[in-house]
């Protein structure tokens, strides 16, 4: 895309300047493309930290890089559609016809931005989705349990404390049983970490509030952090433990283990079957949903994931959705099973990268466990 940019730029300043001037128009191609790659990659954390430059500055710059290109490529994608209809149509028309077709071709050229500025509007259009769970032979006491999921919240610079808030008020209308966070509290070292906390403590779910570490809690160097500082208030980060939770006379076995990178692909969930409680119905949050085949073959039961932003800008074509998560993990979002085994991948509240969301709200979840 950068390199059609250059090429419209310089075929306008072979036209317009001479001399020096050309040069110079040339040589501010260049600093611009220099801008634009720099920009790129602060909106990566491990190149931002690679810099020393990651911080909601980094984070900023990043987004704006991505939307730049976003902009630009649906443009250049609506130019070339513009320009093969036009010469279609090149033949003797009438004026005020060719006027409407041009007015038409230039709204469309627009069309890209005003997609960026839907989906800014829309990245806050928090909404509640409940989900029917069948677990064959659930004990009867947890025939009905309502488990409020949230994740990916990514308090940051693209989402404030005071829109968090109107999330939890929410998340406290549902009534759940029992409330997990399946990590990403924040994107980038200096984002509001204490203030993710604060909020999160405000849950009220009779068995208690429970989490598991995402991505950005590795990259900002927070896991021990995050776990110290919940434990004030009562909520339990489990970093590869399990809690046993009674519901009359049985029990739900809740485990969680920090992110499994995709490096760590060979050993997903490496020792995380001696968390398993016979007997108990076994539960596991981890951030990635990729491990779910290896959660299953475990004897987990249901797996609640995130880190998918369910795509966070999705497409549907043909009754097909396309999504920037399709192209890393076949667990975008919704509801999964593998033999008896099930996971739930969400949404997510927050967004990374650039502050959109279309097709893809953001989710409070409430999973309710079914007997099947």
């Amino acid at each position: 895309m950068q390199w059609r940019v250059n090429a419209i730029l310089l075929a306008f300043a072979r036209r317009r300047f001479q001399g020096r001037a050309r040069a110079a128009a040339r040589a501010a191609v260049v600093a611009f493309d220099a801008l634009v790659v720099f920009a790129f990659l602060l909106g990566i954390y491990e190149a931002a930290a690679w810099l020393r430059l990651a911080g909601s500055a980094s984070l900023v710059t990043g987004a704006v890089a991505l939307g730049y290109f976003a902009a630009v490529g649906g443009a250049l994608a609506v130019s070339f559609v513009v320009r093969r209809v036009r010469r279609w149509l090149d033949r003797p028309m009438d004026p005020g016809r060719r006027r409407v077709l041009d007015i038409g071709g230039n709204l469309l050229m627009a069309s890209p931005m005003a997609a960026l500025a839907a989906g800014f509007v829309a990245r806050t259009g928090f909404h509640v989705r409940e989900i029917q769970v069948p677990i064959a032979g659930l004990p009867a006491p947890l025939d009905g349990l309502r488990i409020l999921q949230l994740s990916d919240i990514h308090l940051s610079a693209f989402l404030s404390e005071r829109q968090f808030a109107r999330v939890i008020d929410a998340s406290n209308d549902l009534r759940a049983n029992l409330a997990v966070v399946t990590g990403d509290l924040i994107s980038t070292v200096g984002d509001p970490l204490d203030a993710c906390i604060r909020q999160l403590a405000r849950l009220k779910a009779d068995a208690g509030i429970f989490g598991c570490m995402g991505n950005h809690e590795r990259y900002a160097g927070g896991e021990a952090y995050v776990r110290t500082a919940a434990a004030r208030y009562g909520i339990g980060f489990l970093r590869g433990e399990a809690r046993a939770l009674r519901f009359g006379d049985a029990t739900l076995n809740l485990a969680g283990v920090d992110y499994q990178s995709k490096a760590q692909k060979p050993v997903y969930l490496r020792g995380a079957e001696k968390l398993l409680a016979p007997g108990a119905v076994n539960v596991l949050l981890s951030h990635n949903p990729d491990v779910f085949p290896v959660a299953a073959r475990q004897g987990f039961r249901l797996l609640l994931s995130g880190h998918t932003h369910g795509g966070q800008v999705t497409v549907e074509i043909l009754e097909q959705t396309v999504n920037p998560a399709r192209f890393f993990t076949p667990y975008v979002h919704g509801l999964y099973r593998l033999g008896q085994a099930a996971a739930y991948v969400t949404r997510g509240i927050g967004t990374i990268g650039f502050p959109a969301r279309l097709g893809a709200l953001p989710e409070i979840t409430v999973v309710r466990l079914r007997k099947a």
